[in-house]
């Protein structure tokens, strides 16, 4: 019995694993590259968010800054959550490139601060806006390529709000 037992465990996991092979098969490199592209940008936004809605100088940048960083957190999760389900790492801090720009808004204050941080998120919304639409319309892994459907709109949407503002 222990035999039939431990045999039937080895048949179970062996089959389990085509599974998930076919699973992290099922990603392109596009794939791979827009979730590392796409959760780098993600995560700049949800800090720039963040130190917007301190360190902006009037009303408007702090609450646009408080709406990115709601939003893009969001967005993060479920791309973590998608990408892992996919065998796709994201890794879980910026890259040289995106601290270097949170760095120098950082250094900002008043109105320079708020127009730096402005033309910050215009610059990558439409970057990531971009590859959302593409990975919608052309990503090999359906959950992706509904992801980036979804969250294109939310882009869009932020775009809009950014030319809104003074």
């Amino acid at each position: 019995m222990k035999q039939h037992l431990s045999a039937l465990l080895v048949i179970v996991a062996a089959s389990a694993l085509p599974l998930s092979v076919q699973a992290a098969g099922n990603v392109s490199a596009t794939d791979r590259a827009f979730v590392a592209m796409v959760s780098q940008g993600g995560m700049f936004e949800v800090k720039a968010g963040q130190l917007a809605a301190e360190q902006g100088n009037t009303q408007d940048i702090k609450d646009q800054g408080a709406t990115e960083a709601h939003d893009h957190q969001l967005v993060g999760d479920k791309l973590s959550s998608i990408a892992n389900g996919a065998g796709i790492p994201v890794a879980n801090s910026l890259n040289a490139t995106f601290q270097k720009k949170l760095d120098d808004l950082k250094a900002l204050s008043g109105s320079a601060f708020d127009t730096a941080y402005l033309n910050s998120m215009d610059d990558i919304h439409n970057k990531d806006g971009a590859a959302f639409a593409k990975e919608a319309t052309s990503g090999t892994n359906p959950d992706l390529r509904a992801f980036a459907a979804e969250t294109h709109r939310i882009v869009v949407r932020h775009l809009g709000e950014l030319h809104a503002k003074p």
